[in-house]
């Protein structure tokens, strides 16, 4: 019946999300993560069940139920033949000192194949990741304490109040809220003051004496980052006369014309700003090189063979923060975001221009126009596509151009489907190995634009490479060459909207800081043997 095969799936996708969470999950936890990864709720009600809690129970060979030390019931994975490796491997991840976490990335020994040998030769990689914090909740760390500084007692209750939803700090791979904090070291100060530990953003320490001299805006205006002179100089410029005040005189104008002049004035058409982007593409970032190591986050998913990467890099993550920040703080003032709006002759496939999302804006191209009110974009930033609604689009102002497109089109190097096409599951496990994890890719070629790569989490005692364990576990075929991802060859908006490495015309191309970035030594290579849990490929 469909109901038992209905049951039998989420028994596989259960099995696979309780693996991979180490100390195991409560009922709540377990139903946030189903719906991160599927995308929809336990399907509760369609197989008569009340509770998530009386779901497990029916489910004794998946799910052992545990109670914690404070009294909460624990959920953990009870392994069956295909996922006892894997099991095995997440039981052995390492849980890094302070020390371990204050270092950066370091060589350590771990290897992959190549296609010119039999025997797989083996290259040095990078060490035990320190947890990284994505470039969105960094920011939103930073908005939180752009009004006024918060007792770190407040943070939860003012991350849930601001944002509509709890600080998850520990699903990016931390500790402890003080391991964030010392992560963002660079941007936020933790004082101490008779009241409790204080978060303040550095950069408001090293401005408190200029702000006693000068009159400061209320809270709820201040500005997450000082305005460029280009923007200073537009809002003076601007700000005598809002947009209301414009149309009101329109108006006034018009009904004066018809009524003295006897016609009815020529409809009133907003100007495009000279800075406004029209006509122009972003860059891609520059190609990496062949068998190089670098440290990358994955950023969208859609299969093995179709997913999207961030190169990890300081310089490049600040980047791409600071031009959210700026976007931001341009855009949310109402006149200059009214000059910005997009006429409708504008809005068009193979636009450039940026979209508001809960208050956030980001740089995308119009990939389709559904009806009147709504268009399809792409987020050349983080590699999905979205339906958005025309009435948030504005143009991209020039200045946001330079940053090259920083989402990296990439497959899974060297397997293809055991069925053809990848299952759920094999799509749900890979969504597991990658999620909000800082990992070491080995680049092996490009192929039509998309970076081919094998993905290695070198977090636990021995290296993971997701391609044999997507192999061990059944969902893949190590094949040994390169096959042309199926999904990218139906669509893939990087290639048809981003120009390529330095072919963007007069606009700055700024290429990013790969540091982790290295090259293996052929003398090390030529003589060692690969580990990929014991078998050649």
């Amino acid at each position: 019946s469909k109901q038992a095969q209905l049951m039998e799936v989420l028994k596989k996708e259960v099995r696979a999300m309780l693996i991979a969470a180490k100390a195991g999950l409560t009922p709540e936890q377990l139903e946030e993560q189903y719906m991160a990864m599927v995308c929809k709720p336990l399907p509760l009600r369609d197989l008569g069940f009340q509770s998530t809690l009386e779901l497990v129970t029916q489910m004794p060979e998946v799910v052992q139920i545990c109670s914690s030390k404070n009294g909460s019931l624990i959920l953990k994975a009870i392994a069956d033949d295909s996922t006892r490796g894997i099991a095995k491997l997440v039981a052995n991840q390492k849980v890094k000192s302070r020390k371990a976490s204050k270092k950066t990335a370091t060589k350590a020994n771990a290897s992959f194949p190549t296609k010119n040998s039999k025997n797989p030769q083996s290259f040095q990689t990078l060490s035990a990741m320190t947890p990284v914090l994505p470039a969105m909740v960094k920011a939103e760390l930073q908005d939180l304490l752009s009004s006024s500084p918060l007792l770190l007692t407040d943070l939860d209750k003012a991350f849930l109040r601001r944002f509509g939803r709890a600080f998850q700090y520990r699903q990016y791979g931390f500790l402890s809220v003080f391991e964030v904090l010392r992560s963002m070291s660079d941007s936020i100060v933790v004082e101490q003051t008779k009241a409790g530990s204080l978060l303040v953003l550095r950069k408001y320490l090293g401005s408190k004496i200029e702000q006693q001299e000068v009159p400061q805006a209320s809270a709820a205006e201040m500005p997450p980052v000082e305005p460029t002179c280009e923007t200073k100089s537009f809002y003076q410029a601007a700000l005598p006369m809002d947009s209301e005040t414009v149309q009101t005189q329109a108006v006034d104008l018009g009904d004066h014309l018809k009524k003295h002049q006897g016609f009815e004035p020529f409809p009133l058409t907003p100007e495009i700003p000279p800075d406004a982007v029209q006509d122009r593409s972003l860059c891609s970032l520059p190609p990496l090189k062949r068998r190089c190591l670098v440290g990358v986050i994955v950023e969208f998913i859609v299969s093995p063979s179709q997913f999207y990467i961030h190169v990890c890099s300081t310089e490049a993550s600040y980047k791409l923060q600071d031009l959210m920040f700026e976007m931001r703080h341009v855009y949310s003032h109402k006149v200059a975001s009214d000059k910005y709006i997009m006429p409708e002759s504008a809005v068009r496939p193979g636009q450039l221009c940026c979209v508001m999302v809960s208050k956030w804006w980001y740089r995308v191209i119009i990939h389709r126009v559904i009806n009147d009110q709504e268009v399809e974009v792409f987020y050349a930033d983080y590699g999905h596509l979205q339906i958005v609604q025309k009435s948030w689009l504005r143009f991209l102002k020039w200045h946001y151009l330079k940053l090259p497109a920083q989402a990296i089109p990439c497959s899974l190097a060297w397997v293809k489907p055991v069925e053809g096409t990848w299952s759920s599951a094999a799509v749900l496990l890979f969504k597991h190995l990658c999620r909000f994890k800082e990992l070491v890719g080995i680049v092996d070629e490009y192929v039509d634009g998309v970076l081919y790569l094998f993905l290695c989490d070198t977090s636990t005692k021995e290296d993971v490479y997701f391609h044999t364990v997507l192999r061990d576990m059944g969902y893949a075929d190590v094949c040994g060459e390169n096959i042309p991802s199926q999904e990218f060859e139906e669509l893939n908006p990087s290639a048809l909207y981003v120009q390529p490495s330095g072919k963007q015309g007069n606009a700055e191309v700024v290429e990013p800081d790969l540091r982790l970035q290295q090259e293996p030594r052929d003398a090390d290579s030529e003589t060692a043997t690969s580990k990929l849990n014991g078998a050649e490929l």
